[in-house]
């Protein structure tokens, strides 16, 4: 057996960043067929939850612990979005120029890529590609304020929750990631096609199904 050696050179991996984003909307199938590039993503705080053991005692000891259900929960944060956006935000625009607050929130889904460095190479050592599913924004403070001489723009933020969708030989689940890094760049190529679009088809997000058989595919 080897000697095992810490800090090798271009083993000290790190991630940062976030870019690439990308909404998607549902059609009636739940399938994510329609993208829209979304610019100025700020930040996606990835924060699941559940998953919380709770004990049971039985003949004087610790008999077993029962785990809860993990849910999958994301905090957006962007200078702008796209318009397709504000039906996701609740927002109607009946006419042209005119929004309306307080409406049906639809679900979407969402896609992000993420960095990967190293020590020899920096970022360009690869990038993760975030896929999220079956997601719907709850509401958000917005603070306007004055203009003065330390000038910020104003950020939007958007708690969300997610469904999870079907996962061949798995549990359901309502994200992904896929690792450029050991990823063959061919098979890459294609979810890539898939999520930004090409010359003959749309932007869109496959579901967990199809990635996994691009993947397995010889």
């Amino acid at each position: 057996m080897a000697e095992i050696t810490w800090d090798a050179p271009g083993t000290r991996i790190y991630e940062t960043g976030v870019d690439h984003g990308v909404l998607y909307l549902p059609d009636v199938s739940g399938s994510y067929n329609t993208g829209f590039a979304w610019n100025g993503l700020v930040s996606v705080s990835e924060s699941p939850s559940g998953a919380e053991a709770t004990p049971q005692y039985a003949d004087n000891i610790k008999y077993l612990n029962l785990v809860s259900a993990e849910e999958f929960g994301a905090t957006i944060e962007a200078f702008t979005y796209p318009d397709e956006f504000m039906q996701c935000d609740g927002t109607a625009s009946p006419e042209e120029g005119l929004f309306i607050g307080q409406q049906r929130r639809k679900t979407f889904g969402l896609s992000y890529r993420t960095l990967i460095g190293n020590d020899l190479v920096a970022t360009e050592h690869g990038y993760k590609l975030h896929l999220i599913y079956g997601a719907l924004a709850a509401p958000t403070e917005k603070a306007y304020t004055t203009v003065n001489d330390s000038p910020e723009a104003l950020t939007f933020s958007w708690e969300v929750t997610t469904t999870p969708v079907p996962v061949p030989g798995f549990k359901p689940a309502a994200s992904l990631t896929i690792d450029s890094t050991k990823v063959e760049p061919a098979k890459l190529l294609l979810i890539e096609d898939l999520l930004y679009g090409a010359a003959a088809t749309e932007p869109a997000l496959p579901l967990p199904a199809e990635i996994i058989s691009i993947l397995a595919a010889a």
